[in-house]
């Protein structure tokens, strides 16, 4: 991997929960594993009030050290209370950086990562202008920004023309941790690397696409927000819809970060649009209601805390809808998300058509099942190809086996953490992994019909599943005659059995 440029990150919302947990140990596993400059700092920021120590501290709470503290590391952390609202704090801020740029002899390269609540997004880069720290002249100057990117249509755009008054769309990050899923990128590998894949790839040979991205966890403690929020906005407009777009993408002319953005621009615009009164036969939403899942009691969506009594959030989507271009026609996309599933388990499964004749029968039946190619982004990463073999004996009986690929078997090649690549690729200015301002619009243009049909239209049901099942049964009228979804396990070989119940 290339090395970045020294730099300094500034993470807003530095005492917060993404930070702890993803942010510092991803920065960390970079610097452990040699991939930051020999010159660079974090300069953590929000309101909380602490000194440069007192954060360091608070470190040491959160990232397991093999031998201990790592002082190297913890010497390049500092700190500074802000208060967002407050112009003379980011004047402050500038400040502290130019001290720390001068006293580090770092060059004014700053990436600046919101990890704060959605309401910020556009009040914190505005302020940052204010002070002139979007400025390029003497060193890039880098937004990332969580999910989500916008409540809905409306606030996606306003978002984007707020950012877009003050920095370049190559300055703006929008960050989806999916994309940055090692299995995620071996997608485009996979298709564009291999002679037996990429000509079979459409229409004429794939019956179905289907994408699952399933949660065994509820919302966790996250009641009050997930309720408004719910799995649509939560999974489906972001990481589940730019999976497809990398699925469906037509081979961009180099692996580059516009000419991939381009492609998966053009899968959006081609997505037909589900009609109001298609949506409730095309889109199946539910919540998962209390069960006893291996002996132990499970509360209901409803009976969480800080979620509404009545609430009619969805906490499990299914969705069937088509893509209208040259090379999809008429092919089905299913994708679903869920919380409370039987296990945790994200995958896309590429379903080819049958065998044109029917020579092997067996009881009136076609004894061909169809072959799949199923790849895994977590956990238990990799691809599993089942095909359909003669089993031994007499006559012509057949059966389907595996051949799968585990990331595992590569022995010692690690995995690196979604943030770690992400990060990585922001700090090198490299935006292939990264949501642009128009795609993000256009996946909220095909969502913001199904939400409004929601909230305008009573008589669209939302269907109860209990916890630790696979979704309400309504979600299998969405599959075409006799197909059924796949069920996948925590290993990747094995399929069609609730494995964690």
């Amino acid at each position: 991997m290339k090395i970045p440029d020294p730099h300094i990150i500034v993470i807003f919302g530095a005492s917060g929960d993404l930070t702890k947990r993803k942010l510092i140990p991803a920065i960390y596993q970079l610097f452990v594993n040699n991939h930051l400059p020999a010159h660079f700092a974090i300069l953590g920021t929000s309101r909380t009030l602490l000194t440069d120590d007192e954060f360091r501290q608070r470190i040491t709470e959160f990232i397991t050290f093999p031998e201990g503290p790592d002082l190297k590391f913890l010497s390049k952390i500092y700190y500074q209370t802000i208060d967002y609202d407050r112009n003379d704090d980011y004047i402050s801020l500038k400040t502290r950086l130019n001290d720390l740029k001068i006293n580090l002899n770092i060059p004014a390269n700053y990436l600046f990562y919101l990890s704060t609540p959605p309401n910020l997004y556009d009040q914190i880069p505005e302020k940052l202008a204010f002070a002139n720290l979007h400025l390029q002249s003497d060193g890039f100057k880098r937004l990332i920004i969580e999910k989500p990117f916008g409540n809905n249509l409306n606030s996606a755009i306003s978002l984007n023309i707020s950012l877009l008054k003050n920095y370049e769309e190559n300055q703006i990050y929008r960050i989806d941790h999916y994309l940055g899923k090692e299995t995620v990128q071996n997608l485009m590998v996979t298709r564009f690397a291999n002679g037996i894949y990429e000509p079979v790839w459409n229409r004429n040979f794939i019956s179905r696409v289907e994408i699952t991205s399933a949660e065994s966890l509820g919302v966790e403690g996250r009641g009050g927000y997930y309720d408004h929020s719910g799995a649509m906005r939560d999974m489906i407009q972001n990481h589940l819809l730019q999976m497809v777009g990398l699925v469906a993408m037509e081979p961009p002319v180099v692996i580059e970060a516009n000419a991939i953005r381009h492609e998966v621009m053009k899968v959006f615009q081609s997505l037909r649009p589900i009609q109001p009164e298609d949506i409730a036969n095309q889109v199946i939403r539910g919540q998962y209601t209390a069960s006893t899942i291996k002996g132990i009691a499970t509360a209901g969506y409803r009976e969480e805390p800080g979620v509404d009594q009545l609430s009619h959030t969805e906490t499990y989507v299914a969705m069937k809808f088509f893509i209208d271009n040259w090379r999809w026609a008429g092919v089905p996309f299913y994708i679903r998300t869920g919380k409370k599933l039987p296990t945790r388990v994200t995958e896309i499964v590429i379903e080819f058509k049958p065998a044109p004749h029917h020579l092997f029968v067996q009881d009136g039946r076609n004894q061909n099942a169809p072959n799949q190619l199923i790849i895994r982004i977590q956990p238990d990463e990799g691809l599993l190809l089942k095909f359909n073999v003669k089993e031994p004996g007499a006559g012509f009986k057949v059966n389907q086996v595996n051949m799968d690929f585990h990331y595992s078997e590569l022995g010692n090649v690690q995995l690196p953490a979604a943030y770690e690549r992400l990060i990585l690729d922001c700090l090198s200015g490299d935006a292939t992994l990264y949501s642009r301002g128009d795609t993000v619009e256009a996946a909220w243009t095909f969502i913001q019909p199904i939400l409004d049909a929601w909230s305008n239209d009573p008589t669209i049901p939302i269907y109860g599943y209990p916890a630790g099942t696979w979704g309400p049964y309504e979600s299998d009228g969405l599959l075409d005659g006799e197909m059924t979804w796949r069920y996948p396990c925590k290993n990747l070989s094995d399929d069609g059995l609730y494995c964690e119940l």
